[in-house]
């Protein structure tokens, strides 16, 4: 009686493994959502030249702000915390007007920003006559100083 229970009980723990290993690949598991954030991931460079597409890129870092900031980014959670001040408004971040004096010399340096910016693309670019000018505008600003 105790061999047939136990022969009994080793045969119903067979057939459940079956059914549970059968059951598991005979439908597709749904697709789970890995983030209730948009993506935000950017590449940011700056090189020389008058325009992104044509610019010796002489410095480029990625910059990811959702769910978490990350990146190559030197200082990428003030750099997301800026950005999320302006709304992903690069403009905004670029200053009109310095009190740093700079010389006429025109050497261009364009900084520019492709990726997405909370689940929408984005592509942003801005020419400066030359370093001086570049640092000015940008001031202390932590996302596009790198």
């Amino acid at each position: 009686m105790r061999r047939t229970l136990k022969a009994v009980g080793a045969a119903a723990a067979a057939a459940t493994c079956v059914l549970a290993a059968t059951a598991g690949t005979a439908q597709a598991e749904a697709p789970k959502t890995e983030s209730l954030y948009a993506p935000s991931a950017l590449v940011l460079t700056v090189g020389q030249g008058e325009n992104a597409e044509s610019a010796a890129v002489e410095r480029a870092v990625t910059l990811t702000c959702a769910p978490r900031p990350g990146g190559t980014h030197p200082s990428a959670a003030a750099a997301c915390a800026e950005l999320a001040k302006v709304n992903g408004q690069f403009t905004q971040l670029v200053s009109a007007s310095s009190d740093a004096i700079c010389t006429k010399e025109w050497r261009p340096v364009t900084v520019s920003v492709a990726g997405v910016w909370n689940g929408k693309h984005v592509h942003w670019t801005s020419t400066f006559a030359n370093q001086c000018t570049m640092k000015a505008g940008l001031g202390e600003g932590a996302a596009l100083t790198f």
